[in-house]
């Protein structure tokens, strides 16, 4: 078994730690391992630029993989890379849409046994890399109102078994009455799918299905099949609004008339201002914003076919 670089979050709790060590006894029992912590951009480009031809191991959340991603990505290294990843986080969305296991030990295993294969990527204009869904509209209000709850309710338990999963749908909730609809027109692959005229009070961009730990807002994503799934909501009304969410709460927000749900390589969101969560991540205001998948950007060990 080749060598394994494992990156963890040097402000890492004392609860993620001790998973940690069970996972890295599995890992050990196989292969060589170094654990490198790292606090910020810099120190974790330092241990990439060390990793040689290691497989890179992520320990942590969705946060965790998108900034080994992007840095990878900057360095132009992205393609050469293996990547695995142990869940720690509080969502692990990404890892639920790629079958990675939630128990960590399990994930370990996966990391020696699993299957490398080809993972897409969402690129902006900018460069700026998505590794798993970006949203506008209500969904980036509502992760922006998602990660204060999130925080307050995570204190609530104890290590993982906590409130802060409900964070997002609490966010959801009190998001999908209080913003005004948008006047955005969205493009698909040079198509347009929705006009400047007709308001909407969402757009998500997934690579993968899940967000705020489990909410599946582009349900049939796959990060495999080379395009993304781009969910349109024109729930406006505050009727529509209500029963919107409740749809998505059950999973079924894109069977409903006033949504429309497609796949493409390419899409363009323009119109009134609005803000972005890009894999939680919070930018804006834009006008405009280009995103586009990259097929078989990186290779990520996952359970066979």
């Amino acid at each position: 078994m080749d060598p394994l670089l494992v990156i963890t979050n040097a402000s890492a709790g004392t609860s993620d730690e001790e998973t940690l060590e069970l996972a890295l006894e599995v890992l050990r029992e196989r292969c060589d391992v170094e654990v490198a912590a790292t606090s910020n951009a810099g120190e974790l480009d330092g241990v990439l630029q060390r990793a040689a031809s290691r497989r890179i191991v992520v320990a942590g959340g969705d946060g965790s993989l998108h900034a080994v991603v992007a840095a990878l990505h900057r360095r132009n290294e992205l393609g050469d890379k293996v990547l695995a990843l142990l869940p720690l986080g509080t969502g692990n969305d990404f890892a639920r849409t790629a079958q990675i296991p939630l128990d960590t030990v399990e994930a370990a295993r996966l990391v020696l046994d699993g299957e490398p294969r080809p993972v897409d990527l969402i690129v902006d204009e900018t460069g700026s890399v998505v590794v798993n869904n970006v949203h506008v509209g209500m969904g980036a209000l509502a992760s922006r109102r998602g990660q204060r709850w999130k925080d307050r309710l995570g204190s609530i338990g104890v290590g993982k078994v906590n409130l802060g999963k409900l964070g997002y749908p609490i966010g959801t909730l009190t998001s999908a009455f209080s913003p005004p609809s948008l006047r955005l027109r969205v493009e698909v692959d040079g198509t347009e799918v929705n006009p400047f005229s007709r308001p909407v009070l969402m757009v998500a961009i997934g690579n993968g299905a899940n967000v705020g730990g489990g909410a599946e807002l582009t349900p049939e994503a796959d990060p495999e099949d080379g395009k993304v799934d781009v969910m349109v909501s024109r729930s406006v009304t505050l009727g529509a609004k209500a029963r919107y969410v409740l749809d998505l709460a059950r999973g079924r927000h894109h069977e409903r008339d006033d949504v429309l749900y497609l796949r493409g390589r390419e899409v363009t969101v323009s119109g009134e201002e609005f803000h972005v969560s890009a894999d939680g991540e919070l930018y804006g205001p834009e006008r405009s914003r280009s995103w586009r998948i990259v097929a078989g950007a990186y290779r990520m060990v996952l359970p066979p076919a």
